[in-house]
């Protein structure tokens, strides 16, 4: 068929597994729809179904050849949809609680006295003094939210060495205020 908007799911699939480009986008753009609007069911949020979409679009370029049929194309997507906002839930829920220990560490609870930004540029500042490797965990795990499993994929070390990082970043942001644990 030359007119590839009138394909089934399955030739698309079978296409895009082959490499075809055109194939792809079409089921991309025939089902985007469906990805952006049950993650902003499940998320409650405009901007998190924006970021889960572009997520899930990524990760159909590599999981479009594992689909296997067992299920239709649809529910299948629906499941890669939900579990990405599962762990977009699971990566904030980890860096509000981390946030939350780390403000209480470093005294920066929202204080009466109007301090809030002084303790922001603070906080960034101690951040920028630290050694690459601490900043570079402090930064993928506290900033962009990212698991200490994915930091550590992206910086190339184990799960537990980015774990012993934010440990000690969280002992020299105490030093530096003068807290004792």
């Amino acid at each position: 068929m030359d007119d590839l908007s009138r394909c089934p799911d399955s030739l698309l699939i079978a296409a895009a597994t082959d490499g075809d480009r055109k194939a792809f986008e079409v089921l991309l753009r025939r089902h985007y729809d469906r990805i952006h609007g049950l993650a902003w069911q499940l998320t409650g949020s405009r901007s998190d179904a924006d970021d889960i979409a572009q997520e899930v679009c990524c990760t159909l370029v590599e999981k479009v050849h594992s689909f296997r049929g067992e299920a239709k194309f649809t529910t299948w997507l629906c499941g890669i949809v939900y579990n990405a906002c599962h762990d977009l839930r699971r990566r904030k829920r980890s860096f509000s609680g981390f946030a939350e220990r780390l403000a209480v560490i470093t005294g920066l609870m929202p204080a009466p006295d109007g301090r809030d930004l002084h303790d922001a540029i603070w906080l960034r500042s101690a951040i920028a003094r630290l050694k690459p490797g601490y900043r570079d965990a402090a930064v993928l795990v506290a900033s962009q939210q990212l698991t200490h499993a994915e930091a550590a994929a992206l910086l190339g070390i184990s799960e537990s060495t980015v774990a012993w990082r934010m440990h000690e970043v969280r002992r020299m942001l105490s030093a530096e205020t003068g807290e004792t644990r």
